[in-house]
């Protein structure tokens, strides 16, 4: 394994204009697990760019104090690439990211990144059949595109009337600023999302004052979570399969979770009333808690744990915020209400741009539209993976790609889908595939049937999940298991294909 004080830096590139068969843009959990089942694969000819001087993703990113997974350890790693040695049963972000580092050293992977390279614009050339990419360090050309951009790589920070006119430190939780001490300061929290529920723990005790900023009130669980040292451990590296069947069954507990999020919302009455109970159990303030209770239906938005966010939220040097923003001042935040919350620093927790990430600015498809011009708002692909127009380019967690479990799980679903499309052109001599746009039309058709019971969908609430349209761009409407049968083999009949010496635009042809 990687020790926690060791980091890891990609080989220079001299080649000015380098060609490879497949670029893998991002080197979080998709980028990483894409490039280590290439390689299992026999697949040597391909890249990673990240444009962090650090692999992890969100996990390279997020260091704010106390972040932490939602998912337990087992079940939030790669299948193929079991760590028996997890000391939480959930992880803390440094053992993430330290498991992320092993896994790209015990798999070869570090030779193919290539870190500090920035993706400015990825652009198909369908008379060449090729991707071209340009970064700030230089230019490649690559057959095959895939798109492991994360969809919590880019924060949201909201536009509030004179934020730039603020004389104290303003910084987003993924974002933190580890050289701004907070100790004896007045800090703003805005948000309540799950980060926030992470922070506010950390910052309480040490603060001289906090004011949480709250749109809306979340749901939250007492947290289940442990440490993984003693017997856990030593059964799992002693007995392998041990740590497979608790993975399994872990997996099985998210399954059982979906017919009350997809099917039958009423099926989540009883979580909502363990939440309501803890709430009742840990503020005794009728008045703070009044404030702190959710009147939207259990897992519309992104429900949450902690055994602390309650308790802080009731000590002594801690106001909750319900009116909302009007403006900032250079001494504070106005709520609408006219008062003036007198701060230091100001810290969001206002999660990440979903909708209009920079990154569906940068890929443009054969028709020279961006992702976000040929969406408009309205993201939508064929198993989240495959998008029209967008000849070889493989999006890992897009739009409507998520199931109800570890997106660990939804990846390598995604990556199996890929390398058996791969294998298939390769062996048919195919120079492209571009999923036909009635084949994706009638995927979303479904999508958006089978969620409209959804609790997503008819819960009461607005969230990330929904566009600003109200679509649910976010979920697979079922079973990980389903997902998982769907993307086990590309099926190209369902692809405009083109083979080497076909000419550009060619009449459809389907796979033999």
């Amino acid at each position: 394994m990687v020790s926690s004080a060791q980091s890891i830096s990609s080989p220079v590139d001299d080649d000015a204009r380098a060609k490879v068969h497949v670029l893998v843009i991002g080197a979080g959990f998709g980028g990483l697990g894409t490039a280590m089942k290439l390689k299992q694969a026999g697949i040597d000819d391909f890249v990673v760019l990240e444009r962090a001087s650090e692999i992890g993703g969100t996990w390279q990113v997020n260091t704010y104090p106390g972040a932490q997974c939602d998912i337990p350890s087992i079940l939030y790693s790669f299948s193929f690439a079991p760590n028996p040695n997890w000391t939480r049963l959930y992880p803390l972000q440094p053992e993430i990211h330290d498991y992320l580092r092993a896994c790209a050293e015990d798999f070869g992977i570090v030779p193919h990144l290539r870190l500090n390279h920035e993706v400015r614009e990825a652009t198909w050339d369908d008379a060449a059949q090729v991707w071209h990419v340009a970064t700030n360090q230089g230019r490649w050309e690559a057959r095959i595109l895939v798109g492991a951009m994360g969809p919590f790589s880019e924060p949201a920070v909201p536009d509030l009337p004179g934020l730039d006119s603020f004389d104290g430190a303003v910084f987003h939780s993924a974002a933190w600023d580890h050289g701004h001490d907070l100790a004896g300061e007045r800090v703003a929290v805005v948000g309540t999302g799950a980060s926030a529920v992470q922070i506010v723990p950390r910052i309480q005790p040490i603060a001289r004052s906090m004011t949480l900023f709250q749109r809306t009130p979340t749901w939250i669980l007492p947290h289940p979570d442990q440490p993984m040292t003693g017997w856990p451990r030593r059964l799992f590296e002693r007995i392998p399969l041990s740590q497979r069947l608790a993975r399994t069954g872990l997996d099985l507990v998210q399954e059982a979770m979906v017919p009350g999020f997809v099917y039958r919302p009423a099926l989540l009455k009883g979580l909502a009333a363990l939440g309501r109970a803890h709430l009742n159990r840990q503020v005794r303030d009728p008045e703070l808690r009044r404030a702190l209770t959710p009147t939207y239906a259990f897992g519309c938005k992104r429900p949450t744990f902690s055994n602390a966010y309650y308790p802080a939220l009731a000590q002594p040097n801690v106001d909750v915020v319900t009116a909302g923003i009007r403006e900032v001042r250079p001494g504070g935040i106005v709520t609408a209400d006219g008062a003036l919350h007198e701060l230091d620093t100001i810290v969001m927790g206002t999660g990440f741009r979903l909708t209009d990430n920079p990154a569906f600015d940068v890929v443009r498809g054969r028709d020279g539209r961006t992702l976000a011009e040929a969406w408009n708002g309205n993201a939508r692909a064929y198993l989240g993976t495959t998008i029209s127009g967008f000849p070889n380019f493989f999006m890992l967690l897009g739009p409507n790609s998520v199931t109800y479990t570890s997106q660990v799980v939804t990846i390598e679903a995604q990556v199996e889908y890929i390398l058996s499309a791969l294998r298939q052109m390769d062996a048919q001599g195919m120079t492209s595939i571009d999923i036909r746009p009635e084949v994706q039309q009638a995927f979303v058709d479904d999508v958006d049937r089978r969620l409209q019971k959804s609790v997503w969908n008819v819960g009461g609430c607005t969230s990330y999940y929904l566009s600003g349209a109200g679509r649910n761009f976010t979920f697979y409407p079922g079973f990980n298991h389903s997902f998982r049968a769907r993307t086990r083999r590309a099926d190209l009949a369902q692809y405009v294909t083109r083979r080497a010496g076909t000419p550009s635009h060619p009449t459809v042809r389907t796979a033999g």
